[in-house]
C-alpha cells in the first residue's frame, strides 16, 4: 500500500509561480512511476507530468517549457515548479504513484487569479 501526501497548492496571480510537492510512504520499492494529474471543474482528469525512477520526464502540450517535475531528496518525493501560470491551469493537482497499482494523493487546489 502507498499513501502519498501533496502540499504546496493555492492561489496565484497571472504569471507567477507555484511548487507542488508530494512524499510517498509505505510500499515505495513498488512504485516505477510518479506524476501529477490535474481536474478542472468539469473537464476530465489529465496529466500534467510524470517521472519514471530512472528520471525519465513527459508533458502535456499545454505546460511544456512552464512546469518541471523532479525528484526531491528523497527518491519517492516529487515536486512540480509551476512558472508562467495561466487561468486554464487551474484546478485540483493530484499527486499519482504507479507500480503493480495506482495510487492517488487526495489533491491540492491551484487557482490562478488575473
Amino acid at each position: 500500500q502507498v499513501q502519498l501526501v501533496e502540499s504546496g497548492g493555492g492561489l496565484v496571480q497571472v504569471g507567477g509561480s507555484l511548487r507542488l510537492s508530494c512524499a510517498a510512504s509505505g510500499s515505495i520499492f513498488s512504485i516505477a512511476l510518479m506524476g501529477w494529474y490535474r481536474q478542472a471543474p468539469g473537464q476530465q482528469r489529465e496529466l500534467v507530468a510524470s517521472i519514471t525512477n530512472d528520471g525519465s520526464t513527459n508533458y502535456a502540450d499545454s505546460v511544456k517549457g512552464r512546469f518541471t517535475i523532479s525528484r526531491g531528496s528523497a527518491r519517492f518525493k516529487i515536486n512540480l515548479q509551476m512558472n508562467s501560470l495561466k487561468p486554464e491551469d487551474t484546478a485540483v493537482y493530484y499527486c499519482s504513484a504507479e507500480g503493480q497499482y495506482i495510487y492517488w494523493g487526495q489533491g491540492t487546489q491551484v487557482t490562478v487569479s488575473s
